[in-house]
């Protein structure tokens, strides 16, 4: 993304924290640009750690556990808490929740951070099978599933039927997805998500600095409006295509995973495992198809 030649101009008092942070924050910056402004005030993307803790009933006890930490852009939070824990096989469907809220017993100052899911009463809940399954790395926090072998031992079925899609309609998605991307359009430097149909319509989009996090946001989506598995859609990630995002999109049941970047093998190798289509590189001239090839038109 080229560089945004406009800076807000300076004023005597510095950007003020609000006490909950939206999706971007004003930086007071100087610049190196040939007839430019020195010095300016930017945007850049929000970053802040959110905490998911669940709460489990045992008997008339309470029990609260600290699931996972990760870092995103604040916004959806709820959706991300939720998507995040049916991603990674915590929760198998909307039911199992009754309640989604922001922690408020801190003593700290409220910052929205920390998001408690309590199950309802008789959703079982292993905490070991969730040590097992989850491992932090330095790039996109917290991640789950290190193996194929762990997706087929949870049960997982490939991806049924689907849409069949012409190829100009997915030629045409990024060109989409960008108008409904104002965080990217402010920062240049946060990913999305976005959920289509078959004919290209946008159904669902989510914006966040880590792109697992975008996916669950979408994800969470869905599932808080009971509609997974989302079997007719097409999910375009504006990255790469991790292995991670696969196995995130499978568990939703979603057929046709679009990534504007390249796959990573890991990746290719799940959606064959899978039955989902996978695509790669896609823009306005063409992209490249890494399997399920039976579900694009010429």
């Amino acid at each position: 993304m080229p560089e945004r030649d406009e800076l807000e101009p300076l004023d005597d008092d510095p950007p003020p924290r609000p006490a909950r942070t939206g999706g971007t924050v004003r930086i007071d910056i100087e610049r190196r640009r040939d007839d430019r402004p020195p010095r300016g005030r930017d945007r850049v993307a929000t970053e802040e750690p959110l905490e998911i803790r669940l709460i489990t009933e045992h008997g008339e006890e309470l029990r609260e556990r600290r699931i996972a930490v990760t870092m995103r852009t604040p916004g959806d939070d709820f959706d991300l808490a939720a998507g995040f824990l049916f991603s990674e096989g915590v929760i198998g469907s909307a039911d199992d929740v009754a309640e989604v809220t922001y922690c408020t017993d801190s003593r700290d100052p409220q910052l929205f951070n920390i998001v408690s899911v309590r199950l309802r009463a008789g959703v079982r809940f292993d905490p070991k099978r969730l040590e097992r399954n989850f491992f932090a790395t330095s790039s996109c926090g917290v991640c789950g599933k290190a193996s194929l072998e762990t997706l087929r031992l949870e049960g997982q079925v490939p991806v049924a039927g689907g849409p069949t899609i012409d190829a100009a309609v997915i030629r045409a998605l990024p060109d989409r997805l960008r108008p409904a991307q104002p965080l990217f359009a402010h920062t240049g430097g946060i990913h999305a998500s976005g959920l289509f149909r078959a004919d290209g319509s946008l159904q669902i989009v989510r914006e966040d600095v880590g792109r697992h996090n975008a996916l669950d946001k979408v994800v969470g989506a869905l599932l808080q409006r009971g509609e997974l598995p989302a079997r007719d859609q097409i999910l375009l990630v504006s990255g790469r295509a991790s292995f991670e995002l696969v196995q995130k999109a499978v568990r939703a049941g979603i057929p046709v995973i679009a990534a504007v970047g390249a796959p990573s093998s890991l990746a290719v190798d799940t959606a064959k495992e899978f039955g989902a289509t996978l695509l790669g590189f896609v823009g306005p001239k063409g992209f490249n198809i890494y399997s399920g090839s039976q579900r694009i038109t010429a």
